[in-house]
């Protein structure tokens, strides 16, 4: 369940080497009426509960019959690894999930330290093998899945800032909130 599945492996050619992206800057702090305004007018007349996220502000705001519950600060992907834009659905959801690194296998289990935090809501699946992609710090090739999905973070500093593989970090009381509110199906629309 992390945003790298399968076998994630880093590429160690000098010639493709070179100097890891600075840190982002967090996302500026915006006004509900500035969120809103942001999201497609026909979102606006769904029914239900629907989650928006926005890259650009780094938000996502939650939605039912076409007014705004909540609203988060998120972090995003970073150049490369954009959160997938599009109309999604959650796929699924794990209370205390196994986090393995996609370069050696090893697993972390529920608790402090484990990257994705207390809850996994995942909403997209990619099967398309990816080359030499460049992750901030250094280029990967990617033979299996990767997926993205909404989690929590051991690493407070990074909500607000576009520096995950595609997935969408949250603070820990903001991913338990949303994890209760949604089931598999309900609508996730993230826009560019």
């Amino acid at each position: 369940m992390a945003a790298l599945a399968a076998s994630a492996l880093p590429l160690a050619s000098p010639a493709l080497a070179r100097e890891p992206d600075p840190i982002p800057p967090p996302a500026p702090v915006i006004s509900d009426d500035v969120a809103l305004s942001r999201i497609p007018s026909d979102l606006m007349d769904d029914e239900g509960l629907h989650l928006v996220l926005d890259r650009r502000t780094r938000q996502l705001m939650v939605l039912k019959d076409g007014r705004m519950l909540r609203r988060y600060p998120a972090a995003v992907g970073t150049e490369g690894w954009e959160t997938p834009a599009g109309r999604h659905q959650v796929l699924e959801m794990v209370a205390e999930p196994i986090w393995e690194h996609p370069g050696n296998g090893k697993q972390v289990g529920p608790g402090p330290k484990n990257p994705l935090g207390s809850r996994w809501i995942g909403f997209y699946r990619d099967c398309t093998p990816r080359q030499n992609a460049w992750d901030g710090e250094r280029y990967l090739s990617v033979d299996g899945c990767t997926v993205a999905g909404f989690h929590g973070t051991p690493h407070r500093w990074t909500v607000g800032r576009a520096v995950s593989h595609g997935c969408v970090r949250l603070f820990e009381e903001n991913v338990q909130e949303v994890f209760e509110l949604v089931q598999v199906g309900t609508p996730v629309t993230v826009l560019p």
